[in-house]
């Protein structure tokens, strides 16, 4: 599942080339993943500009020029791209805007967890704060609040937002903090390592134009790289990089969790 680096690329692709841009029409929209249902969609985009497109969490979220904003959520395997309108539409294309100039925006969901979500004029809810602005007290604060093992945590996005599978796994190694280790009981080093480590690997992953380990790609089709810098994430029986203890897997809240065991003790 795309997770804020994926977003933020994708964000930072989508924009320089679709704000300020008129939307003309939306040509095509499956109702099935339109959220509230029965909303006009069509109407609410016709002959509005894209004022601002930006991330919130894992959300992709569009201002238009009357300052009503909808969100996509990419979901599992959705793509969001920049097309031609002349470039062959894909299988499973649930949402096509046609933009002045000649360019389409694509949301292509093959597996149909993602959405497109009308706001309206309402702010964004259940979500926490952005990590990559948080700072360690707040951290503290936030942790000291569930018994649940770290890692579970970290994927809670009521807790903290952004944070996926991936970047919790390999925060976690940076930090060296055992993902199975109570939130709650983490000490203040740890804490601070932490808040380290998940704004280093964040930040290292959007240069890095995020993971793609199956579906994803930026708003060009281009896809990420920093798959290739995976530290534990996916590694599982490899040698870890520090010390050469095969990497662990394990099941955390039904989700895979890898870890070096030797570096990752505390």
């Amino acid at each position: 599942m795309p997770e804020l680096p994926e977003v933020q690329t994708v964000v930072d692709t989508l924009a320089p080339l679709a704000v300020g841009r008129q939307i003309l029409r939306a040509l095509h929209v499956r109702n099935d993943m339109l959220k509230p249902g029965g909303i006009d969609l069509f109407s609410l985009l016709k002959d509005r500009s894209v004022a601002a497109i930006q991330r919130r969490a894992k959300r992709i979220v569009f201002t238009l020029d009357d300052r009503a904003r909808f969100y996509i959520h990419l979901g599992m395997t959705g793509q969001l791209t920049l097309d031609s309108h002349d470039t062959p539409i894909k299988t499973h294309t649930h949402l096509i805007l046609q933009l002045e100039g000649g360019r389409q925006i694509r949301f292509v969901d093959p597996r149909r967890f993602g959405a497109i979500v009308w706001m309206g004029l309402d702010e964004h809810t259940h979500v926490g704060p952005e990590p990559l602005a948080l700072r360690p007290d707040r951290l503290g604060r936030l942790l000291a609040k569930t018994s649940r093992a770290i890692k579970t945590a970290l994927l809670d996005q009521t807790l903290i937002a952004g944070i996926g599978n991936i970047y919790a796994d390999e925060a976690l190694f940076i930090a060296g903090v055992r993902p199975t280790a109570r939130a709650c009981e983490l000490k203040p080093d740890d804490i601070l390592r932490l808040n380290r480590a998940i704004k280093l690997v964040l930040r290292r992953a959007i240069r890095a134009g995020g993971s793609s380990i199956r579906d994803y790609v930026d708003a060009n089709g281009a896809r990420g790289s920093f798959q290739e810098r995976h530290r534990v994430y996916g590694r599982e029986g490899k040698p870890c990089a520090n010390c050469k203890t095969p990497i662990q897997r394990i099941v955390l809240g039904g989700r895979s969790t890898h870890f070096c065991p030797t570096c990752q003790a505390g």
